[in-house]
Order: structure tokens, then C-alpha cells, then sequence
């Protein structure tokens, strides 16, 4: 892997995600964690992140609709907010989290609608539509 991957990786996790919420997540790092997030930093930020052809709006929310239909809720949280970071809106994510719940079922969307509302309120966004 290369140190210029890994860079390019963490500069886009940082403006996908924000700069406080990679920090947590690099500080607990050791031993047995640092191969997975210098994977995600690689693959998942430095690489399929950095890919042209889809803006960074669509791409969180596509990577929401995913992880509300795999029911990873605290991936979801974090990814909610990557979603408003890159500019999308607050009924855009709710029509995505919508759209989902006719493929992947009532119990997924309600736990997608739960862990929504709770990045919502905690950024102390309205819903408007």
C-alpha cells in the first residue's frame, strides 16, 4: 500500500465524514485494528471514494440506502452525516431511507428512520419538505 493511497484516503474520509470523526475513530487504534483501517483508508476512502463518475452526494446516498437494507445502524449514523456534509438534504436522505424500506423490509426502515432521527436531532437540523 502506498503512503500516497493512504493520504488521498484519509483527506477524503475527513471531508466525507469530518475531520472530528476520523480522529475518533484513528485514536483507537492498535495493534489488532490498525490492518482494518488502514484497509478502509485504502480501499473503501483512497480508492472507491476517490472514483469518478458518481458525486459525493450520491455516493452517501447510496452508502445509506446500503446500510439501512444490512440493518448496520451505527455505520448508518455516521454515514448520515458524511450524506449532509456532501450537500444532501435532510428529505433526501428520508426519501432514500423510504425508497429502501419497499426492498428491504419495515423492520430495516424503522431502524434506519431511528438512526436518522438521532443524527438529525443531535445536529439540530429541521425536517422540511
Amino acid at each position: 500500500m502506498s503512503d500516497e493511497i493512504q493520504t488521498s484516503g484519509i483527506k477524503r474520509r475527513e471531508q466525507v465524514m469530518g475531520a472530528d470523526f476520523v480522529q475518533l475513530a484513528m485514536s483507537s487504534v492498535d495493534e489488532f485494528s490498525e490492518p482494518l483501517q488502514e484497509w478502509l483508508n485504502e480501499h473503501a476512502w483512497g480508492s472507491t471514494w476517490l472514483r469518478d463518475g458518481l458525486d459525493l452526494r450520491t455516493r452517501s446516498l447510496c452508502t445509506c440506502a446500503m446500510l439501512a437494507a444490512l440493518g448496520r445502524g451505527n455505520e448508518l449514523k455516521g454515514h448520515i452525516r458524511g450524506a449532509i456534509n456532501n450537500g444532501a438534504t435532510i428529505v433526501e436522505i428520508r426519501e432514500v431511507l423510504l425508497h429502501s424500506a419497499i426492498y428491504d423490509g419495515a423492520p430495516a426502515a424503522v431502524e434506519a428512520f431511528r438512526n436518522a432521527r438521532e443524527v438529525i436531532d443531535g445536529l439540530g437540523l429541521n425536517v422540511r419538505a
